[in-house]
This record gives structure tokens, sequence and C-alpha cells, in this order.
């Protein structure tokens, strides 16, 4: 994955509330290509990636794939205040988020 200028400048913002809309962004696109709609079959689904006991933890309702991308981006804030960036162990890292 090639890390674009967006991303490159998010990559010293650990903290939550110093995270903008590129940090979520490249952390989209770094989960799933950035494709809100995704559900490869593999039990993550959506943008970021949640699986469907989190998403309903959360408060979510039907899968997350079926919701739209500003809900998916609300939900990721929300379980990134609740659990950290540890929910995405690999892009996390990859950006320095963590």
């Amino acid at each position: 994955l090639a890390i674009g200028g967006a991303v490159a400048a998010t990559m010293s913002m650990p903290a939550a509330n110093a995270v903008d809309g590129a940090t979520w962004d490249a952390l989209a696109q770094c989960e799933s290509g950035g494709n809100w709609s995704i559900n490869t079959g593999n039990g993550f689904y959506g943008m970021y990636q949640f699986t469907l006991e989190t998403w309903q933890s959360l408060g979510g309702t039907g899968y997350p794939h079926e919701a739209d991308a500003a809900t998916q981006t609300a939900m990721a804030k929300k379980l990134q205040a609740q659990s950290g960036w540890g929910q995405w162990p690999g892009c996390a890292d990859k950006l320095g988020l963590r």
C-alpha cells in the first residue's frame, strides 16, 4: 500500500482528539480500499472492517456494509474512543496511530 501525502501528514497524530477526516480516510483506505459497501465474506464488513458483533455492540443495525460511509465513520470514531486504535492493529501501526 502506497502512502500518499494525506496519510503521511496524519502519521504523527496518535491522540484521538487530534484525528481529522484525513486520518479516518486513510484508515478506511488501508482497511478496505475505502470501499464502504465491501463484504468479502470473511466476517468483516464495510470500510472499517467491523465484525457484526462489534457493529451491534456500538448500536448499529443491519450489517455494517449496508450503512452509509458517514454512519460507518461515526461508529468507527465511537469504537476508537471506547477501545483505542488496537481495533485496527495492522493499519493503525502502518499509519502511526499507536
